[in-house]
């Protein structure tokens, strides 16, 4: 199994962008005290050996995690969990308004965690959820897939496609009722971090495989937001921001590596490293907005994979935040947080089968 930790090469490049490394942006106290309590909770769950302290993290998921709400909260969001195969604990948190005049677009979203950590319930995700769900005039559908390192890849891209799969057989998302239409032809999937990166391998598998064939559901655009790729190499984004940048340093992503990819696999392998020679992109690949912040340790991977994208001719919108660290839409005390979901709902507006509502005229 690889080795987690920085290689010999690896420190003495990090010698020579140590002096160009910035200092971290200004943020407010309440979002530093949160970046704080979260990094110390990963790195207290995270074993050396690539396995996850499951007791002591079945705590924290407990101090962490919302219950989900059915009645509708001052933006008119409510919340509620559908299980989808009991058997392997998928189930998913739906969010959605109390009523809708027309159908709506439908979002499915998987969370981030470095495939090993969090669900739906967990606090941040579950705000980030239903935010989007007010901005963007969605219908968001957040799946609980399994975890690494107990489940392995490709455990989360095939849990991510049978949700799909789940709603696609069901005509609509469960629990609705006929208040709250949906057009399935207007699906997108979103995620942050390990949750982008499975939003990439999903979509393509449902390109390739099912799309041509669903009865209902058709994806029609993606948001990987900051997803979590990766390989051998450290690159220089890697090493100017490690011990400084919030959240991503070389450590936690080794972990994460080692506990998702298979036995005895680099961080090469294609799940994490998405070249022009393995990404196999679909045919119809859809269009993609990908979100990247400028103080991310990933920025580098994550402009690679929109360079793979649009040399395969697929359609690529980039937002670009200079400044923000990894996670940073999870935190509403941002500027740039409220921003990225407008930028969202423009790309849903833009890509939707069924025109949004004309605005009420002043």
């Amino acid at each position: 199994m690889e080795a987690s930790g920085s290689d010999p090469e690896d420190a003495s490049a990090g010698a020579s962008t140590a002096a160009e490394r910035p200092t971290p942006p200004p943020l407010p106290l309440s979002v530093r005290i949160q970046l704080a309590g979260l990094t110390a909770a990963i790195d207290a769950v995270e074993r050396r050996d690539g396995t996850v302290n499951r007791c002591l993290y079945g705590v924290i998921d407990r101090l962490l995690s919302a219950r989900a709400d059915p009645r509708p909260d001052a933006s008119g969001v409510r919340s509620f969990d559908v299980t989808i195969d009991a058997s392997r604990g998928i189930w998913a948190r739906v969010f959605a308004p109390a009523a809708a005049d027309r159908p709506l677009p439908v979002v499915v979203y998987y969370h981030g965690g470095g495939f090993a950590l969090f669900s739906p319930a967990i606090g941040p995700f579950n705000g980030v959820c239903r935010r989007l769900c007010a901005a963007v005039g969605a219908v968001v559908v957040s799946v609980n897939y399994r975890l690494a390192p107990e489940h392995r890849w490709p455990a989360a891209y095939d849990d991510g496609v049978d949700s799909l799969r789940f709603i696609d057989d069901a005509g609509g998302v469960p629990g609705l009722g006929a208040d709250v239409p949906v057009d399935l032809a207007s699906c997108f999937l979103a995620g942050e971090s390990a949750g982008g990166n499975i939003v990439h391998h999903v979509a393509n598998r449902w390109a390739a495989r099912w799309q041509a064939s669903a009865k209902n559901v058709r994806v029609v655009g993606i948001f990987p937001v900051q997803p979590y790729f990766g390989g051998v190499e450290r690159t220089e984004s890697e090493l100017r921001l490690e011990g400084v940048a919030p959240v991503v340093n070389l450590k936690r992503s080794d972990f994460s590596w080692t506990a998702f990819l298979p036995v005895g696999a680099t961080r090469d392998h294609p799940a994490a490293h998405i070249t022009d020679e393995n990404a196999d992109l679909a045919d119809e690949f859809p269009p993609t907005f990908l979100v990247i912040g400028g103080f991310d340790p990933l920025m580098d991977w994550q402009r690679r994979y929109g360079d793979v994208l649009r040399r395969a001719g697929k359609e690529v919108q980039v937002a670009d935040f200079p400044g923000m660290f990894h996670g940073f839409y999870g935190f509403p005390e941002l500027p740039e947080a409220t921003k990225v979901l407008q930028d969202m709902k423009a790309f849903v507006d833009n890509y939707r089968a069924t025109p949004p509502k004309p605005a009420a005229a002043a």
